[in-house]
């Protein structure tokens, strides 16, 4: 058994990425800011792997000082730029279950990072799978606002060399500091959102 090291978690490993966007797909320039997406994930030792375990409260109690933790490392990774959208995503090694990353991707977790953003009104759009080193996370983006935000919906893909082994669990985060660059499918603009129920 793998002895925790941060919390109640082993974390073997941290991953950041980083992706400066300064033109479309067809050359087109930024329209404004280049778009800056962030993806920051942390390698953890799924003491659950390989049994059917009833109570996964235990990761779900221990959470928030892993949320706090995503939080310090998106201000540092932001440093002055803004973060408007998040996204977040889990890939569990294949002893794993696909409800034991979930567990670290509730409220408890996501709280400390809405914190550390200065605020997210909206729900934090999600995907997992089970899979092996190597796999590529497509992990949605939204608005952290306000849903509706159509010019915000967005993907950002990463993969990773060496995780996760079949004991573990990838949990990731992902931030953009702006939506896709020359969004131009009309409906609601991040300067109009209200930001009071996390759709308007």
């Amino acid at each position: 058994m793998k002895s925790p090291n941060f919390g109640i978690f082993h974390i073997r490993k941290w991953f950041l990425q980083v992706e400066d966007s300064l033109a479309g797909e067809t050359g087109a320039p930024a329209d404004g800011a280049p778009l800056r997406k962030i993806v920051i994930a942390a390698c953890i030792h799924n003491p659950y792997a390989g049994r059917y375990e009833q109570d996964l409260s235990a990761w779900i109690e221990g959470s928030p000082e892993l949320g706090r933790e995503f939080g310090r490392r998106i201000q540092e990774a932001a440093g002055p730029q803004k973060i408007e959208s998040y996204g977040k995503a889990i890939l569990v090694g294949l002893d794993g279950e696909y409800e034991h990353g979930n567990a670290l991707l509730t409220n408890p977790a996501a709280d400390p990072i809405r914190v550390a953003l200065g605020g997210g009104k909206a729900w934090v759009p999600s995907t997992g799978k089970r899979g092996v080193p190597g796999t590529v996370l497509d992990i949605p983006l939204a608005y952290k606002d306000a849903l509706y935000v159509r010019s915000h919906y967005d993907t950002v893909s990463a993969s990773f060399n060496d995780a996760p082994n079949r004991d573990e669990v990838l949990v990731c985060w992902a931030f953009a500091t702006r939506g896709r660059l020359n969004a131009r499918l009309g409906g609601l603009k991040a300067a109009d959102a209200k930001g009071l129920d996390g759709l308007v």
